[in-house]
């Protein structure tokens, strides 16, 4: 049985003795641009809400033959972006030049306020709360830095535009609520803490140094669950993933790939990559453990399909806010407020 229309979806103009139905407008079937209906010739089926590989596939087998275009890759509505690869590398020469700057800056604030010897000033850029600031800092200014170059002097919505949507209960055949995904991240994390635990030296990572001082664990998880989730969400799900997803599938079908295979390419790729990148983007937390940052790279990668899955990055967010969480309390719990650490913190 078919699903009933969003109701976000554009209404199908009317029929005229003459001429050709149109197409179906059911979800998981090609829906047609009421603004070219009249013109048999250009009848181009609308993007899909979600840029997963299945839906997608999905709604391409089920178009008619005529509107393929071997070449013409039409990019799920969650994957036509606006930005390319120039503004990817000055994002990435802002946020390198930002983890210097921010750093400078806070300790030359703190220098003019609070006098300190220049040995005290070389501790200070080693002190736990130094180094919480320090990237509480630095994941605002990336936010700014994307808030105004899509946003501002694109007087574009900032949120739509990565990729922070509703999530819809229903897309293709399957049903979603929120809370299926705060769950699943909570799972997710029991299953890294179990895994974890089998990886060799995976106490001596250098975030464990940051519980060593109550004060600094406690604003840790404080950041990890209030913040992290949604600057990182933002970036690797709102920003990198629909780039890489959508200039792949392009790619795809300049290579000869039919749309349909072409798109599987690029969300497939988009996927593997975004989470690679998260993982690596862990790395110096976790001392370059390859252990570690392997189970990383999965838990990003798994993030990733729950953002192409449902064509909104509010649904990797709700995992990822539900496998912080569960971290959060199970250790606040486990070390009663972090005041009795295990052997080894």
């Amino acid at each position: 049985m078919m699903e009933p229309m969003d109701d976000h979806l554009p209404a199908m103009p009317e029929e005229h003795p003459g001429q050709n139905a149109s197409p179906s407008t059911a979800e998981g079937v090609a829906r047609v641009d009421p603004s070219v209906a009249g013109n048999s010739e250009s009848l181009q089926p609308v993007p899909p809400l979600a840029g997963d590989p299945i839906s997608y596939a999905a709604v391409t087998v089920t178009a008619p033959a005529r509107y393929s275009s071997p070449l013409a890759v039409r990019l799920p509505a969650d994957l036509s972006v606006s930005w390319s690869w120039p503004h990817l590398l000055v994002f990435l020469f802002a946020g390198a030049a930002s983890m210097i700057v921010v750093p400078a800056v806070l300790a030359l604030v703190i220098s003019a306020y609070i006098h300190k010897s220049q040995h005290q000033m070389q501790d200070m850029f080693a002190n736990p709360g130094f180094l919480i600031a320090t990237q509480v800092l630095w994941f605002a200014v990336i936010f700014l830095f994307l808030y105004v170059t899509l946003g501002v002097l694109r007087d574009a919505p900032f949120w739509w535009t990565l990729g922070w949507r509703k999530l819809s209960r229903h897309v293709g055949a399957a049903t979603y609520k929120p809370w299926m995904f705060f769950a699943a991240g909570s799972g997710l994390a029991i299953f890294v803490a179990l895994a974890s635990s089998r990886v060799k030296n995976a106490e001596q990572a250098p975030i464990e140094e940051l519980f060593k001082d109550r004060h600094a664990a406690l604003l840790l998880m404080a950041m990890a669950v209030l913040i992290a989730p949604l600057v990182e969400e933002t970036v690797f799900r709102g920003y990198l993933y629909p780039l890489f997803a959508g200039k792949l599938s392009n790619f795809a079908a300049k290579l000869g790939m039919d749309s349909s295979h072409a798109i599987r390419f690029g969300t497939s790729s988009g996927i593997l990559i975004t989470g690679m990148l998260f993982g690596i983007a862990h790395g110096s937390q976790l001392g370059w453990n390859w252990g570690l940052v392997s189970l990383l790279t999965l838990v990003g990668v798994i993030f990733t399909f729950a953002r192409a899955a449902t064509g909104t990055v509010l649904a990797s967010f709700l995992m990822h806010l539900g496998y912080n969480s569960l971290i959060a309390v199970t250790s606040i719990v486990a070390t009663k407020g972090f005041q009795n650490m295990p052997p080894g913190h």
